[in-house]
């Protein structure tokens, strides 16, 4: 079988960085805030909308950087906006006063997965694991950062292991077809990647698997 440049698969891999992190502590079911925002919101407004709302946060994180939840959302729009390193500055400041807390280690996880500390995600996303056995949002981030770090085996059986607990899963899905066209199995890539379009239409990684999915098409008829 030819194969072809996986450009936008890579593109994929990179948008799962941020998606994952913005879907920490969302349902499934729902579409990513991002998404949610950018179709509510005319497309000439909106970039002046996030720049204001960077900088009110960063005001108010500047002038009290107590308050936990200003800092995780604050983190999680530096992620959003390829800021990886301030993430991890703001984060690391939220998970030291709340150490326990599950969404925080995730997201802290996937900024330092996007600065290439593969080892240092790994384990956050393993303790956020221990507090909750089996969650798919951090199983998926681990398996992610697996695959990135050469670990395709225990990557591919995570994955597997999250499709069977929650069917509804589409992280999963998402990775495994990354997965899949990576190894130029492009008809099982195909088949994950319609499947996140059946259970999260409006999410990024959707739209990305859709994109994806057109590139591969030709290459398989």
């Amino acid at each position: 079988m030819k194969r072809l440049p996986l450009v936008p698969v890579l593109l994929a891999i990179a948008l799962c960085v941020a998606s994952a992190a913005l879907a920490a502590d969302k349902p499934a079911a729902k579409a990513p805030a991002k998404a949610a925002a950018t179709s509510a919101t005319p497309a000439a407004t909106t970039p002046p909308a996030e720049v204001d709302s960077l900088a009110l946060l960063e005001k108010a994180v500047a002038k009290d950087s107590t308050k936990i939840e200003n800092l995780y959302r604050l983190g999680v729009m530096y992620i959003d906006r390829d800021r990886p390193a301030d993430a991890v500055t703001v984060l690391g400041k939220a998970y030291a006063k709340r150490p326990k807390d599950m969404k925080l280690m995730v997201n802290l996880g996937a900024a330092h997965d996007a600065l290439g500390h593969g080892d240092i995600a790994q384990g956050l996303y393993k303790k956020a694991l221990e507090i909750a056995p089996g969650d798919s949002v951090a199983s998926c981030r681990l398996a992610s950062s697996y695959y990135v770090s050469g670990k395709q085996q225990e990557s591919v059986d995570i994955l597997r292991g999250i499709i069977q607990r929650t069917p509804g899963a589409y992280c999963a899905y998402f990775q495994l077809g990354v997965a899949f066209a990576d190894a130029g199995i492009y008809r099982d890539a195909i088949r994950m990647w319609q499947r996140v379009i059946e259970l999260a239409p409006t999410s990024p990684e959707a739209l990305s698997a859709q994109e994806s999915i057109t590139v591969l098409q030709k290459f398989v008829q």
